[in-house]
């Protein structure tokens, strides 16, 4: 080593220069979910719904069509978001008025995490997509929209749904109607329900929630 390199200084560079890595993770803006978050919110509480009931709660004391209900079992049903990610999304909730996983029973759990698996099948065989979002967000700092009500989102993908309309345009393309999607998805799971050792439909006397809470 010469006495030109002992003098030279080391230089380090500032980690704030570098760009950030990317994560691998794909994205789902939902801007026009924020009406529904924001409901209610005349007295600063951002998650409360309308009035004092739970929609989750209240859905399955409608009929079919008016509750947006895919499918009533036992202890679980499958109800349409009425603010959808992405076109079919669904969502399997417990007749309970439960907040959290490890709340539900053993016999609600199999029938939950079974109507999952059911729900997927239904969509690739009414929709055909290539892929699936399924996610449970528990509790307010988690982002769940009704954190007092357990409920797990069921959202098909399909290849090239992230593309001009929702990245630029900021829209989502939803080519059918809620309650024809409802349908289509209500004949699924009547087919299907069978052959995972559920009920095509619950009988209506079972599906009170005064009788499940």
């Amino acid at each position: 080593m010469d006495d030109t390199q002992q003098g030279e200084a080391v230089r380090i560079d500032d980690p704030r220069d570098f760009p950030p890595r990317e994560d691998g993770y794909q994205r789902l803006w939902t801007p026009q979910r924020m009406s529904y978050v924001l409901r209610g919110n005349k007295d600063g509480d951002a998650k409360k719904p309308h009035g004092s009931e739970c929609p989750f709660c209240a859905g399955p004391k409608k009929s079919d069509e008016d509750g947006l209900i895919a499918w009533r079992g036992t202890y679980v049903f499958a109800i349409m978001n009425l603010y959808p990610y992405n076109c079919g999304h669904l969502m399997i909730c417990p007749y309970r008025h439960v907040s959290l996983l490890t709340d539900l029973t053993d016999d609600e759990l199999f029938e939950f995490e079974k109507a999952s698996a059911l729900a997927m099948d239904v969509m690739r065989e009414v929709s055909h997509p290539d892929g699936w979002n399924l996610g449970i967000n528990q509790g307010d700092v988690a982002g769940a929209g009704v954190a007092t009500h357990l409920h797990q989102h069921i959202v098909p993908r399909w290849n090239g749904d992230s593309n001009f309309m929702p990245i630029v345009a900021q829209t989502r393309t939803m080519p059918i109607l809620l309650h024809e999607q409802r349908e289509a998805y209500a004949e699924g799971f009547a087919t299907l329900a069978p052959s995972h050792g559920l009920p095509a439909q619950a009988p209506a006397t079972g599906n009170d929630t005064k009788d499940r809470n």
